[in-house]
């Protein structure tokens, strides 16, 4: 199992949910917190959390995602898609004994951590999200209006739709390709030095390959990562990404707004809070308990990672405001 001598506190073990079974990592005892991890990650980028909110009286519980780690891999693309993933987190609450939780997630686990509110408000009893604000179903298929905007130009999403292609190039030396991509969307990295390349263009020829990852990723952290998805392989992940439009369309009547006691947070130099500056500003018209909304100065996408103790205070201030 994925376990880490750094983290003795920590177990892991498989449950069934959702016809599948998703590796956990849990800690403590009390009220369910769920922690949904993003791309390309595991219940390990949760790790500073787990502490500081199991001495606070909760049972922490961080899954591999279906797709990751010692998770179960279905084999069909469409098995990716938000609804299937929504529901492996929500069959987690009862098979774990609970009839309610509170979930917070990080990039890809942001929108299934706000689906899981929206889609099943008796069952999550708080919400909160780092990194992706909350956007209510758009009018016209995700993927093709990311090809309207995008037109010629590369964009790693679009990238992403190739089974196969993404797989190749991050497969190809993994250590590499998530150390590119890890200084990508962090703090250190000059997003202003990245600029337009074509649409056949690849993902990691261009970016640069940092000496050193910062303080917040150090070399055993990588090599936790780089174990897992040597293991695992990238295929599962990226089918979070071929899922856009069938996501889309099998939520055609899904509610509009989120009414538990919800948190957002944020690294202010996160190049998705660029991307999305127009649904952080629309998001409070949409979630409409927002106990917490914060940018963290000088943290990039990672941020639970990144800014750990910030992160934990914002958890914590906000999990107090629901006693």
């Amino acid at each position: 199992m994925t376990t880490c001598t750094n983290f003795p506190h920590i177990t892991n073990r498989r449950v069934t949910t959702n016809g599948i079974k998703l590796n956990i990592a849990e800690q403590g005892q009390g009220p369910l917190v769920l922690l949904c991890h993003g791309f390309p990650e595991s219940w390990y980028s949760w790790r500073h959390q787990f502490q500081p909110l199991a001495d606070a009286g909760y049972h922490v519980v961080a899954p591999d995602m279906r797709g990751y780690g010692e998770s179960d891999k279905p084999e069909a693309i469409n098995a990716y898609n938000q609804v299937e993933v929504v529901n492996d987190i929500i069959g987690l609450i009862p098979a774990l004994g609970y009839e309610t939780a509170v979930v917070f997630g990080h990039d890809w686990g942001a929108p299934t951590a706000w689906s899981c509110a929206l889609n099943h408000p008796n069952r999550i009893s708080a919400v909160g999200a780092l990194s992706v604000p909350f956007t209510p179903r758009g009018a016209a298929p995700p993927l093709d209006t990311l090809r309207q905007i995008f037109k010629d130009q590369f964009f790693y999403q679009l990238y992403f739709q190739t089974p196969g292609l993404a797989e190749a190039e991050l497969e190809a030396d993994v250590r590499t390709s998530l150390r590119k991509f890890y200084h990508m969307g962090s703090a250190q990295m000059d997003l202003a030095s990245l600029t337009p390349k074509p649409a056949d263009a690849d993902l990691l020829s261009d970016l640069p390959d940092p000496e050193t990852m910062g303080a917040w990723l150090d070399e055993q952290d990588l090599q936790f990562y780089v174990d897992e998805f040597t293991h695992s392989t990238f295929r599962g992940p990226l089918n979070y990404y071929r899922n856009h439009n069938l996501t889309w369309s099998l939520t055609e009547n899904a509610p509009t707004e989120i009414h538990q006691p919800a948190l957002f947070v944020a690294g202010e130099r996160d190049g998705v809070i660029m991307m999305a500056a127009e649904a952080l500003k629309s998001m409070p018209g949409h979630v409409k308990d927002l106990r917490a909304n914060q940018l963290i100065p000088n943290v990039g996408h990672w941020t639970q990672q990144e800014a750990p103790e910030a992160v934990n205070t914002a958890l914590l201030a906000f999990l107090n405001t629901l006693t």
